[in-house]
């Protein structure tokens, strides 16, 4: 702020008076809709989950469905969210509750076709198909529902807001007013969300912050398995999953998945190996097959699925230099059975000797299980939840298990498997010579060469 003396508009002098700073609007106190009260005071029992019917959703959710809930289920187009969601209608309208389903990208008659093929034909179950926000609002004050699907948030929009359907704007505003009815009607309200080419939910990021649960389906197409995965969880765990068979007669439960993911052989086999992974807070046993060959161009190839590629680059080179087998000039190519995908670190050890298995053409020892972690120098490292692992393995028939040494772990000592033999190992060349991979160590060669170079 400085002096000034003359007018710039009229050139008069002395008429430019100062003014004080602009006034910040005051907001007056407004009646509350409910006193404020001590906290040991606030019943709990409007806020407990209830079943919804579907035991894997509700093992992701921490029980059930929070009334007043709202939920976001986002996958890939494909993938069965609709179905899945259809089946939960289905499920709650067959224990006295109205559930009303409301449909964006099909006609009523499409979904009461796969409802009739899936046997999701409910009395209770109400079903609209509309776009507008004002008319599924509408819906809301007829039917008076205990459950709300909405299918999907991307085809809702409402008149009185800018922008097409599926816009931040549009889906922001339906989201929000969606909430306030549900958290006014104490109405869980289930809501399906497209995802990008990435993956990643369509749409503003602040949907998923708007929403009290998050829930992402995942699945390959040329696989039936379906795994439902919390990624926000304000009432639960997220650390949990849930897996699902989808077929043409609908959506159904898979309680113990870990069969899928293991093939049954008449004979031993080289150049596969068991290892036992954690989905959230279940073990699964998943085997992983390697195929070794020498390859007859300059690079040589790797091909994976199910396991990171990175990961099994970073294997290959700690097999040709700490343990000394000769793999830089092969062909490689690693998969896992059934689709499995092996994402920590825990499974590097069955990859590792998956892969030698294949160059030597010796078979793991039937019954046998190998769970760690490979550093660089080819130690092994020890894995989080090694007893709830080893419990699994034992239970499906596994009698040997390779595993690091826990000895120097400040964790607690490992527990008693009955039935189980656990084979602990400090690094990578020790754990294949117990399984007879290999029986001598990296043989002494030329003058100068490390020992660990020399391929046997």
């Amino acid at each position: 702020m400085k002096w000034v003396g003359r007018c710039g508009e009229c050139q008069a002098w002395g008429t430019v008076e100062e003014l004080g700073a602009p006034q910040i609007a005051r907001v007056s106190a407004g009646p509350v809709s409910a006193p404020a009260l001590p906290i040991p005071q606030v019943r709990a029992e409007a806020a407990a989950a209830r079943p919804s019917g579907v035991g894997e959703l509700d093992r992701v959710l921490g029980g059930g469905i929070v009334p007043g809930a709202v939920l976001l289920l986002a996958g890939e187009p494909g993938v069965g969210k609709s179905t899945l969601l259809l089946e939960v209608s289905a499920k709650a309208a067959h224990h006295g509750q109205r559930t009303l389903y409301v449909t964006g990208e099909e006609s009523a008659a499409q979904v009461r076709l796969r409802a009739e093929r899936t046997g999701a034909l409910e009395e209770s179950l109400f079903l609209a198909a509309e776009v507008d926000l004002s008319a599924v609002l509408g819906h809301i004050e007829t039917v008076q529902p205990d459950l709300l699907v909405i299918d999907s948030i991307q085809t809702i929009a409402s008149s009185d807001i800018d922008g097409v359907a599926g816009g931040v704007t549009q889906v922001r505003a339906v989201t929000a007013a969606l909430v306030r009815v549900a958290k006014e009607r104490h109405l869980p309200t289930l809501l399906v969300g497209h995802v990008t080419k990435d993956g990643s939910i369509a749409g503003p990021r602040a949907l998923e912050h708007i929403v009290d649960v998050v829930l992402a389906f995942e699945g390959d197409r040329n696989t039936r398995l379906r795994l439902l995965r919390a990624v926000k969880n304000r009432f639960g765990p997220v650390d949990e999953i849930g897996c699902f068979d989808l077929s043409d007669g609908g959506i159904v439960e898979v309680a113990d998945p870990t069969g899928l993911f293991l093939s049954r052989h008449t004979q031993p086999m080289s150049g596969t190996c068991v290892t036992v992974t954690l989905e959230g807070r279940r073990p699964l046993l998943a085997e992983v097959q390697a195929l070794v060959t020498p390859s007859p161009m300059s690079s040589p190839r790797r091909a994976v699925s199910g396991i990171d590629s990175q990961r099994l680059a970073m294997l290959l080179a700690v097999l040709q230099r700490r343990v000394g087998l000769a793999v830089q000039a092969c062909d490689v190519y690693a998969a896992t059975v059934g689709g499995a995908s092996l994402r920590g670190p825990s499974s590097d050890l069955a990859a590792a000797v998956a892969v030698a298995s294949s160059i030597t053409n010796v078979p793991v020892p039937e019954g046998t299980v190998a769970i760690g972690e490979v550093g660089l120098a080819g130690e092994l490292r020890p894995v989080p939840d090694i007893g709830q692992r080893l419990s699994e393995a034992a239970r499906l028939g596994f009698t040997r298990a390779v595993i690091p040494s826990h000895r120097h772990a400040p964790s607690a000592a490992l527990p008693s498997i009955e039935g189980m033999t656990l084979v602990e190992c400090t690094d990578l060349h020790r754990a294949l010579t117990v399984l007879g991979i290999r029986h001598e160590a990296p043989g002494r060669g030329e003058p100068g060469v490390p020992a660990d170079l020399q391929i046997v």
